[in-house]
């Protein structure tokens, strides 16, 4: 057998992945420590049937995503994405909000794309910053929120 899953053991490792955004140059904005909410579920209706007290029947309704959330060390204020979170978040609707697309990339250890997720429409809802704390030696670390229309698996 052969493939990616094969050469770089199975499962694959979580820790190889990468995250690109477009509409611009975002070279230096693509480290993240982690990555979490790729997720695509359908919403369902129980409706009971009249006279069969047995069952509900569990009807589709649509389909719904969560947040795509990124964490990492804070940034530069020169960084493209801190400008662009910080246009649509403190901009008060003074103009209208940039959509992009956002890739996240989940690599195998030869650097091999294993699978790639797309996220359509996609601008930041939140950004905060995790608690600081003088007992603690961490790296200040800040989050990122962003929704988005739609999402595909692209690989």
């Amino acid at each position: 057998m052969t493939g990616d899953y094969f050469e770089t053991g199975y499962p694959p490792a979580a820790f190889y992945f990468s995250v690109s955004f477009s509409g611009g140059s975002l070279v230096d904005d693509t480290s993240f420590s982690e990555v979490s909410g790729i997720a695509t579920e359908i919403e369902t209706e129980a409706v009971s049937e009249g006279g069969e007290n047995r069952f509900i029947h569990q009807l589709p309704r649509q389909v719904k995503h969560g947040n795509l959330e990124l964490k990492r060390g804070i940034a530069r204020r020169t960084s493209p994405l801190v400008a662009w979170c910080k246009a649509t978040l403190e901009g008060e609707f003074a103009s209208p909000i940039q959509r992009r697309i956002i890739v996240v990339k989940l690599n195998g250890s030869v650097g091999g794309v294993l699978r790639a997720w797309q996220f359509n429409d996609a601008y930041p809802v939140k950004w905060s910053v995790d608690a600081f704390s003088s007992t603690k030696n961490e790296a200040a670390i800040e989050q990122m929120a962003f929704v988005y229309s739609y999402s595909q698996r692209i690989q």
